[in-house]
């Protein structure tokens, strides 16, 4: 079998992967990813996450065979600032795709001209802690609000932190 292969999406790709991959996901799943129960998609919030506009909300999916498999999305939040979100069908968790495509996001944030990248993981989602602790080294991690709220300079995706880099992310100056 072919590994996963990682495109942007548009507004007319959108749909068919957000529906693939929401079909893929288990309820426990979807629990995990919007951090409410979901046990289905409606068209409002459907049009939402299809509403790219290639700067401002933009996604990637990974495919296999034509198949998507997951999807991870940039929705701009401020100056330089988007937040990001990933979401892979059961099948394929804990294969890779999940790093492949945050690794994806954060190059597309640079291209994109983005300086920071933050998420809200729930505390019992241990793989996706687990998936943003290895594939963003050096991202800080706050509890708040029942939520782990993790931000990524985006800098760092182009190579690992200097010693600089990390006394300034945790240094109460620097924010």
């Amino acid at each position: 079998m072919t590994g996963p292969r990682v495109h942007a999406l548009d507004r007319w790709s959108a749909p068919a992967a957000v529906d693939a991959v929401f079909d893929g996901l288990s309820d426990h799943s979807r629990y995990l990813r919007f951090h409410a129960p979901m046990p289905r998609l409606t068209q409002a919030f459907r049009d939402r996450l299809t509403d790219l506009d290639g700067h401002s909300h933009v996604a990637v999916a990974a495919e296999v065979v034509g198949q998507p498999v997951g999807i991870a999305r940039l929705v701009a939040t401020g100056r330089g600032r988007a937040e990001m979100a990933v979401a892979v069908v059961d099948h394929w968790q804990r294969r890779g795709v999940g790093r492949l495509l945050l690794t994806e996001l954060a190059q597309l944030a640079g291209t994109l001209c983005y300086t920071e990248l933050h998420g809200d993981v729930l505390p019992e989602n241990t793989a996706m802690v687990r998936l943003v602790r290895g594939a963003m080294p050096g991202a800080r991690a706050v509890h708040q609000d029942g939520v782990v709220r993790y931000t990524f300079p985006v800098v760092w995706a182009f190579g690992a932190p200097t010693h600089e880099d990390l006394l300034a992310a945790v240094s109460p100056v620097a924010r």
